[in-house]
């Protein structure tokens, strides 16, 4: 039988009403004549309210036992799922990670897949189970602990079932009914977009859209998963939600097809440092290390005997997340005091935000950073760092700015047209 994987967040199951809507949906997909592998996540608020209880019985908690706590919230759901399934009179069992087995490295809170093996699902569906719920968000380890994927770990389970089981589509259900151009509650021009290609999504994910989680993402392109993002409070059809696939499968594609933006983001400059190989290893190893994640990063033009030094100096300056600006803070001035760098002075700005347009068609149209810069210097708005790739271009702004920077970028590209 054909295969479909079906994915439900926190909100799409958060409670009784919700959960039963859901395994409507599947119950039409099972009446179409496929078998449904569906992925849940835990009801709405439960994982935070796991964490808390964790936190504070624990304050050093052991990651492992924190991995059986949390992932508990996804066991609840799944079992609830194959019981409101089994009510609609669908053939339907639940299945924790340890169960199928979902096989994941050891890295307690931040697993990866190893395997997924598909002989134990694929022995129920044979004996006429239409549907196998699947706890979404955690594994098991080599050594039989009970492993999480992370933030986001359903849709990357999800992905990797489709993958595992050659699904013909892997639907993301969650509260919204696709992937837009940008954020509408920016722009009311916003517009949701028919289909989306895997970089394009990627890159949309990684700069501070939250429609999908960026693991899921990465796998989808990488097995080449036909993703499909919808609402699970709208009736839906063939054509409903965004499709993320292959560029292959897009006809045409907008130079731009997207804008991005996050205002959780610092700007870090470390003031006249040298200037010599090796530099940038010394600065940035240590804040990777420190599990600093940098994003942008530009070096200034070199200055020969600048002030009162007597060799070559430069500024480096680099985007974090806000909330890594202490743990960059730290590593920077261990470093210095370890005579590893040397720098006159370290500025943080945390008043910035991070704008991008992102677009496949990049690749074969020139001219979309002039238009992009025109359209931030119309409405005044001055760029403090750029960053680019062969698909985004990235500037920093001040935050106070980054509303005005999305509506400016949306209407210079005319995106709110098909």
């Amino acid at each position: 039988m054909p295969l479909l994987v079906m994915k439900f967040g926190g909100t799409s199951v958060a409670d009784l009403d919700r959960i039963k809507n859901a395994a409507l949906k599947v119950q039409c997909e099972v009446e179409r004549g496929y078998d449904v592998i569906v992925i849940v996540s835990a009801m709405s608020g439960k994982t935070n309210e796991l964490v808390g209880w964790v936190e504070q019985t624990s304050p050093l908690f052991d990651a492992r036992e924190y991995d059986a706590i949390v992932s508990s919230g996804e066991n609840v759901t799944a079992g609830l799922m194959a019981l409101t399934l089994q009510e609609l009179g669908v053939p339907a069992r639940s299945w924790q990670g340890w169960q199928v087995p979902i096989n994941t490295t050891a890295a307690h809170s931040a697993a990866r897949f190893v395997d997924i093996p598909r002989a134990n699902l694929d022995q129920k569906f044979a004996e006429g189970f239409k549907v196998a719920v699947v706890a979404g968000f955690q594994g098991l380890a080599p050594d039989g602990r009970i492993t999480t994927l992370g933030r986001g770990g359903s849709d990357t389970t999800a992905v990797a079932f489709a993958a595992a089981f050659g699904a013909e589509r892997c639907d993301i259900y969650t509260d919204v009914d696709g992937v837009y151009t940008t954020d509408p509650r920016i722009t009311s021009k916003a517009r949701k977009l028919d289909r989306i290609a895997f970089e394009e999504m990627l890159e949309l994910a990684s700069l501070g859209a939250k429609v999908l989680q960026t693991r899921s993402v990465e796998l989808a392109m990488r097995y080449k998963v036909r993703l499909r993002v919808l609402s699970s409070f709208e009736d839906t059809d063939d054509n409903s939600g965004t499709l993320i696939c292959d560029e292959d499968e897009i006809m045409e594609s907008k130079v731009v097809n997207g804008i991005a933006s996050s205002r959780d983001e610092a700007k870090i400059t470390l003031v006249t440092v040298e200037d010599r190989p090796g530099i940038s290893a010394a600065i940035f190893a240590p804040l990777a290390d420190a599990g600093v994640n940098v994003d942008m990063i530009v070096q200034n033009i070199s200055e020969k005997d600048y002030e009162d030094h007597p060799g070559s100096v430069t500024d480096m300056t680099f985007s974090v997340p806000i909330n890594q600006v202490e743990r960059a803070k730290k590593a920077m001035e261990e470093a210095r005091a370890a005579g590893t760098i040397s720098y006159d002075d370290l500025n943080i700005d945390t008043e910035v935000a991070k704008v991008s347009v992102v677009g496949i068609g990049m690749r074969s149209h020139t001219g979309v950073a002039a238009r992009m810069f025109k359209a931030l210097a119309d409405d005044n708005v001055n760029i403090k760092v750029i960053a680019t790739s062969e698909i985004k271009i990235s500037v920093l702004i001040d935050r106070k700015y980054m509303e005005l920077a999305v509506q400016a970028l949306h209407d210079a590209f005319g995106l709110e047209q098909a």
